[in-house]
């Protein structure tokens, strides 16, 4: 089944507009497609007349181009036979926004629009979805442009049953600075589900992390595509819904989507090597971390910090997820104290964390990093820079990025993320080093990796 149309649609037919509701959700797509993305855009209904200047058409045989995308936004009792116009009619693939079917109990609609595509081999998303989000290139959400807040271009793909999370999610990706490939929403997956979603992703070029909401799975789907997300060459990042009885039963009202047991979910993921993220602020920083670090795995940190609060409080955090915060030897400290400022070696802490103190120079962050990196006792390192410190400049950034270049560790860091600091912290991401506002955040970009690894 051939996605791609979906996602890269050089023409659109959006079924359902209204000529005389201009908020109507199929005018919204139709409007912000026209205007905003590279995508020719058709208007339909049976009424034809015209729309934004553009004529309306009766039906799509009327239609003199062919049509990669239709959406279709009409009342669930006619989506079976608009579906199959589209089939007729020979589109590349629909979305399918109309809600009232199997989250309303209507099951036998829905499943006639998955048989009468199955048989055709017709992709479509949904219904009772959102759809499709691909930066700069289309968008099916029907929300007002300026209601919406749009992540640039990168590398993640997330993959939702909510709207409302994914939505939601996308304002956090935006505030992170986490570019998208693509984001969408299956709604109730009638036909397209995660398994076929994870299978497309998987050899889109423009997707190197693919991230999911899943509410549940039916019958043995979830053995399936935890054998496929395994099998992956991408980094895969989970989120479930319904870990706790009443969750359950609020994910089957939504979706009509059976939850699972949480915990059976939970230790599989766990034991295939799979991503869990247990909570949204988990999402978003396994998410930037494998983008940056898609192959690598870590569990002992070496620490480097000018406070030894911040050192503290990121001990604890590592210890609260397990991942190991070892003191160093007599040798590797000796090794460390060798390469400080004279005004910092006999009052800074050389174990871990390190703790250059207040009084450390740029010097002496760049040549413990240094130190750290080339170290057999630990995988990867962890800086909480405090931008304000008098021997430190814009630069140290960039310049502790070529230490992360040079050794080949994975390395992440702390830096307030306010506008006077830009240049630190861009400093590390242009040169591919993950950066959070804070130190949970930071540490739980170490967890990325460390919830990898196989249990």
């Amino acid at each position: 089944m051939n996605l791609k149309p979906l996602y890269e649609p050089k023409t659109m037919a959006v079924i359902g507009v209204s000529l005389s509701n201009d908020r109507h959700p199929a005018n919204v797509i139709f409007n912000k497609n026209l205007l905003r993305y590279p995508v020719r855009v058709f208007g339909v209904n049976p009424k034809g007349g015209q729309l934004q200047g553009q004529r309306v058409f009766a039906s799509l045989a009327e239609i003199d181009a062919k049509i990669d995308l239709a959406i279709i936004a009409v009342r669930a009792e006619f989506a079976v036979k608009v579906l199959g116009e589209c089939i007729d009619s020979g589109v590349g693939g629909a979305v399918v926004i109309s809600g009232g079917f199997a989250e309303t109990g209507h099951t036998e609609m829905q499943d006639e629009l998955r048989d009468l595509a199955k048989e055709a081999d017709f992709p479509f998303i949904g219904p009772n979805c959102l759809g499709i989000y691909a930066p700069h290139r289309v968008d099916t959400f029907f929300l007002p442009s300026e209601r919406m807040v749009h992540p640039g271009r990168g590398n993640v793909a997330f993959v939702s049953q909510s709207g409302g999370i994914l939505v939601d999610l996308l304002i956090k990706f935006f505030e992170e600075g986490i570019g998208l490939s693509s984001a969408t929403s299956i709604g109730n997956k009638a036909l397209i589900r995660e398994e076929e979603m994870l299978h497309y992703l998987a050899s889109d070029p423009a997707t190197g992390v693919i991230a999911f909401y899943v509410e549940g799975f039916a019958g043995d789907e979830g053995r399936r595509f935890v054998k496929a997300a395994e099998q992956c060459p991408k980094p895969v990042v989970i989120m479930k819904a319904g870990r706790t009885a009443n969750g359950s039963r609020a994910v089957s009202s939504h979706t009509a989507s059976m939850a699972g047991d949480y915990k059976v979910f939970s230790d599989v993921m766990a034991q295939h090597g799979i991503a869990e993220a247990r909570n949204e602020q988990e999402l978003l920083s396994f998410c930037e971390s494998l983008s940056f670090y898609p192959t690598q795995t870590a569990s002992r940190i070496g620490i480097i910090t000018s406070s030894g609060g911040h050192g503290a409080m990121a001990v604890d955090s590592c210890q609260s997820y397990g991942l190991e915060v070892a003191a160093f030897s007599e040798e590797e400290q000796g090794r460390l104290k060798e390469v400080l400022s004279d005004n910092i070696r006999d009052i800074a802490t050389i174990s871990n964390p390190v703790d250059l103190t207040g009084s450390a120079l740029e010097e002496d962050f760049v040549n413990s990093a240094s130190v750290l990196a080339d170290m057999d006792s630990i995988d990867c390192l962890l800086i909480l820079l405090l931008p304000y410190l008098p021997g430190i400049s814009s630069d140290l950034g960039a310049r502790l990025s070529q230490v992360r270049m040079g050794s080949g560790k994975p390395l992440f860091a702390y830096v307030p993320h306010v506008e006077k600091y830009r240049m630190l912290f861009e400093g590390f991401e242009m040169n591919r080093v993950p950066v959070s506002s804070s130190i949970e955040g930071a540490v739980l970009m170490v967890e990325a990796l460390h919830r990898r690894q196989p249990c």
